[in-house]
């Protein structure tokens, strides 16, 4: 694997790991907390069509598509799925149809920041998460599931 995939990859693992640190112990409530634009169970919803975009882009065949969110558990698992679709492609040793750099800078980039919303609106509705050191963080790649280790050094 070049250095450029692999780098994407640990980008994918970042992603899964502070995502799963602004969902986890959300209480139900917070899937449709409608305090600032979008709600959470809709931001979700689009970063996991961000991710399906990566996939499909990745694969040569360009698809979008908007989903209408799902029940809170069950976009979680999407999410989380189409992380690990993408991540497995990049494992592999199948040829990319889409240059690293863009899909970074495309669909990646734009899932992190609405992990950063996610974690804003937590903090909006008053449940926010619990700061950490992210650099200290046991992010790991090929570890895109919402199972994640515990913070190292939290806040």
């Amino acid at each position: 694997m070049n250095d450029e995939r692999a780098l994407l990859r640990h980008t994918l693992a970042t992603l899964a790991y502070r995502t799963a640190r602004a969902i986890e112990g959300a209480p139900a409530t917070f899937a449709d907390f409608s305090g600032a634009g979008r709600r959470p169970v809709q931001i979700l919803a689009h970063m996991g069509d961000l991710l399906h975009w990566a996939l499909s882009l990745a694969q040569g065949s360009q698809r979008w598509h908007d989903s209408q969110p799902l029940a809170w558990p069950q976009e979680q698992q999407r999410f989380f799925d189409a992380l690990t679709a993408f991540d497995a492609l990049l494992a592999s040793s199948a040829p990319l149809q889409a240059p690293v750099e863009r899909l970074f800078q495309g669909p990646v980039a734009d899932a992190l920041t609405h992990t950063g919303q996610l974690a804003m609106l937590r903090r909006l509705a008053g449940v926010p998460i619990r700061g950490e050191n992210y650099y200290l963080a046991a992010i790991a790649v090929g570890q895109v599931g919402p199972g994640q280790p515990d913070p190292i050094k939290p806040f």
